[in-house]
């Protein structure tokens, strides 16, 4: 009995040092969440985020975690400007803490108009590392208790059942959820009218370029640093590690991404696991690609940052094959019909969770693969882009465009498109955050012209609305004058509704089927 008291004391001694450590450690990471508050936001910016959903068999989505994402929008002396999108898992404190250092660690005082594109890339290297560097030594403390802690259990895989064991392993449990997780992070720096990107991981930097006759060019600057990425297998061979194992496997210790910031399982016991256990140093890493520097001098357009739960969701509604023009098309839309960059933002990604929720209802193929969504996060950056004034109706002045949004058909390899007439209302050019008003000819024109907002594509066949259904384009829910401002909770609500169509879709197929059963030995 007296070793036991003995045991038991010193367990609560250890816990009692924990508690006061685990004080500390919140008191510093609280603190830091006031670096950037003095900080200018950028007004040629707009962000939306949303929480991440699972459907239940009557469609209805429920959250299944915390919002997991972080971003940063600023605007910093010299006319530099900082923007970044951040995918957070197993908990947003490394996105969180990312947000906030790495402005730190590039908007005080390290960057100015005299820096080359090589000191911008030095810049950019060092911050990245010092800013990991920096999150591990926060979670040091806790790492070292945790592994203190584990050398008092017993070494066999079953713990018996006692006081001690229990107040060891809850304790474990806490600080396990308070060091474990990561994040991916795209970041996009404008310097000299020069865009430089830095990607770490599977979030998504897309530049829009709008030219003179009003189609969009549509240029991913970043790659996803994911096993399907050839230069990523090189890399991780060089390593020592079996390409054939790492493309089989997909998934590094539960995630899709090659590069990923903190992570201490895959940083610091990459050789306890099987898959990475041959790499001759860190194979998972933080340190970002480059790309820049790209002027965007008179450039027409916007730049967009995406989250990886963004872009997977419309890829698993529409298929991979054309997501990224695809998501300039929906935001080009949205962008002629909001008045602000952020109820764009909102508009696009409530119109992707439709897209992705009406694909889950439809029972159609992609169905199976639209069952859930993560957190999704859209930041937009105008470049002498032209934004609405308000919202039109075509007898109030407005001008009909379409945009193509293609749609798998299961029956069929083949790609197909339904065009959506969008309205486009007179429009001003957004530059250093004010909205100039210019006039536009009066009339509409016919789809067949070439506006800003329709996206043409050499992959997808159009056809126009009226001829996708019987009843001469009812499928699309009507849009007033002031359907472009938010309800009661927020929210700009999406102005296609996909419900008839479906419906229409749902019988025709079982008709077809029924038919072809019909042809078979009687």
């Amino acid at each position: 009995m007296e070793k036991n008291g003995r045991a038991l004391g010193s367990v609560n001694v250890t816990l009692g040092s924990s508690a006061k450590m685990a004080a500390q450690r919140r008191s510093l990471m609280q603190s830091q969440q006031s670096w950037t508050d003095d900080l200018p936001l950028c007004q040629l910016c707009g962000v939306y985020t949303t929480a991440n959903c699972v459907y239940g068999p009557d469609g209805k989505g429920t959250q299944s975690h915390p919002n997991e994402d972080g971003h940063f929008r600023f605007r910093g002396e010299d006319g530099c400007f900082l923007y970044g999108v951040f995918n957070g898992f197993d908990g947003g404190r490394v996105a969180n803490f990312v947000a906030q250092r790495l402005t730190a660690e590039l908007l005080l005082g390290q960057l100015n108009s005299s820096h080359s594109d090589a000191d911008v890339r030095r810049i950019l290297l060092q911050a990245f590392d010092v800013v990991e560097k920096s999150y591990f030594e926060t979670i040091d403390d806790a790492l070292a208790e945790k592994a203190n802690l584990q050398s008092q259990l017993p070494e066999s895989g079953f713990h018996p059942l006692t006081p001690q064991n229990q107040k060891l392993s809850d304790r474990l449990g806490v600080l396990e959820q308070e060091v474990s997780g990561g994040a991916t992070a795209v970041v996009a720096l404008i310097l000299n009218n020069k865009l430089h990107i830095a990607n770490v991981g599977t979030n998504r930097a897309l530049l829009c370029k709008s030219s003179s006759d009003g189609q969009n060019q549509v240029i991913q600057i970043s790659h996803d640093h994911t096993t399907d990425n050839e230069e990523e297998i090189q890399r991780l061979a060089l390593l020592g590690l079996d390409p054939s194992r790492l493309r089989q496997a997909g998934l590094i210790v539960g995630q899709t991404s090659t590069r990923r910031i903190g992570d201490y399982r895959v940083k610091f016991n990459y050789s306890d696991i099987d898959l990475l256990s041959a790499a001759k140093s860190k194979p998972i890493t933080a340190e970002p690609e480059i790309h820049g520097s790209q002027s965007v001098e008179g450039v027409s357009g916007f730049l967009l940052l995406v989250s990886e739960g963004l872009i997977k969701a419309l890829e698993a509604a529409h298929g991979p094959e054309q997501a990224n023009q695809e998501m300039v098309a929906i935001v080009a839309a949205e962008l002629a019909q909001q008045s602000s960059l952020d109820a764009a933002a909102q508009a696009v990604v409530e119109r992707v969770k439709r897209l992705h929720h009406d694909a889950f209802a439809s029972g159609r193929q992609r169905a199976t693969q639209c069952s859930r969504h993560e957190d999704m996060t859209l930041l937009i950056r105008v470049l002498n882009y032209t934004l609405a004034d308000c919202a039109l109706t075509p007898t109030q002045g407005g001008r009909i465009y379409p945009v193509s949004v293609p749609y798998s058909n299961s029956q069929s390899t083949s790609k197909t498109s339904v065009t959506l007439s969008l309205v486009m209302p007179s429009q001003g050019t957004l530059t250093n955050g004010t909205n100039t008003t210019s006039t536009q000819e009066e009339g509409t024109p016919t789809p067949s012209q070439s506006p800003t907002a329709t996206l043409q594509s050499t992959h997808t066949h159009t056809q126009s609305s009226s001829s996708s259904s019987g009843d001469g384009g009812s499928l699309f829910r009507q849009r007033g004058s002031q359907a472009a401002q938010p309800d009661e909770t927020g929210r700009v609500q999406p102005y296609v509704d996909f419900s008839q169509f479906y419906r229409l879709w749902g019988a025709d197929h079982c008709d077809s089927q029924a038919a072809q059963g019909g042809l078979g030995p009687q």
